[in-house]
């Protein structure tokens, strides 16, 4: 080949130089508590190309989950570290991410949880992670307090409302202090009601009729997320206004939903993997907090259950499903 020749073929090259035939791709591990939904696996994905990293050229995804039964990942984790894939994308929530810290020092472990890392024990401090974890922590219990308040706009006579709660949840002791505290703040009464097994979901929704709560909070764990169609349902099935974590439930037919733009976070953690791979450590990547927020509420829900969402909640709405 001549030499003009061969710096052509170098400057028109892709951005991705293809792997030796013999080079191993590696291999990113999905630890997850249930099935992550094709479009939050495609905000990743984009978040990988972005440093260079395509599924199927030079990477290769892993996907195993718990579904919803945190007593798993443990030996799932340890599985994944026997595999020795590059990099454990743990996203699952604090208990998927703690079980990934016990199974390695050594793997990178990108997490994606809703509780705070430094009390979890995850990492040393958010701007200098240190070990082998970083990633994306967004106080998911914090939020709790805030549909509190969103539920006293939507329903303000209602004064006792019901927090169902997966005790097998790390971070459930401090949701339930939150939202307690912002119970006492507005002057309403809480009454949380456990459920770590999908048999205990109905006979809690009875108990919410049974203690005539005016709403109930569902609060944020891939436990319940697993379970969308089963708490809708019966959330209409006993008229209980209900308010969830995240949007897949106001498009599965529930009321009204707040949480963080999921799509964005995964984006953003595809792009922290994607410089791990390239050689950063873990403990120089600060850990990320989520800067994007929605509110979704489904008209068709309400009507169902017989109320009119105020003006003003509608006008904060980032989506409205009629």
């Amino acid at each position: 080949m001549r030499r003009r020749e061969f710096i052509t073929l170098l400057s028109s090259s892709a951005a991705i130089w293809p792997l030796p035939a013999h080079a191993k791709i590696p291999v990113v591990a999905f630890l997850s508590g249930v099935a992550v939904p094709v479009q939050l696996v495609d905000a990743f994905r984009q978040g990988l190309g972005q440093i260079g990293y395509i599924e199927g050229q030079n990477v290769s995804f892993e996907y195993r989950t718990a579904s919803g039964e945190y007593d798993r990942f443990r030996t799932i984790a340890d599985d994944l570290v026997r595999q020795q894939v590059a990099v454990i994308f743990a996203t699952g929530g604090t208990a998927a991410a703690l079980a990934a810290k016990s199974a390695t020092s050594t793997t990178p472990v990108v997490f994606y949880m809703g509780g705070d890392p430094v009390k979890q024990g995850l990492v040393a401090s958010l701007n200098r992670p240190g070990g082998n974890l970083t990633g994306l922590g967004w106080l998911g219990f914090a939020l709790g307090a805030k549909r509190l308040e969103l539920l006293r706009e939507l329903l303000p006579n209602v004064t006792a409302i019901s927090l169902l709660l997966n005790p097998k949840n790390p971070d459930s002791e401090f949701e339930v202090q939150d939202v307690q505290e912002a119970a006492r703040v507005l002057g309403r009464q809480l009454h949380v009601l456990p459920a770590s097994v999908e048999a205990e979901i109905p006979g809690a929704f009875a108990k919410v009729v049974q203690q005539r709560d005016g709403a109930l909070i569902v609060a944020s764990d891939p436990f319940f997320s697993g379970r969308r169609g089963l708490l809708v349902a019966l959330a209409a099935r006993h008229g209980v206004p209900t308010i969830y974590e995240r949007r897949d439930f106001p498009d599965a037919g529930g009321l009204i939903s707040y949480g963080h733009k999921r799509a964005d976070a995964y984006r953003q953690l595809g792009i922290y993997t994607g410089r791990i791979l390239k050689g950063t450590r873990p403990a120089d990547l600060p850990v990320l907090q989520p800067t994007k927020f929605e509110l979704v509420v489904n008209l068709n829900a309400a009507k169902a259950l017989g109320l009119e969402i105020p003006s003003t909640l509608l006008a904060h709405a980032d989506e409205v499903i009629e």
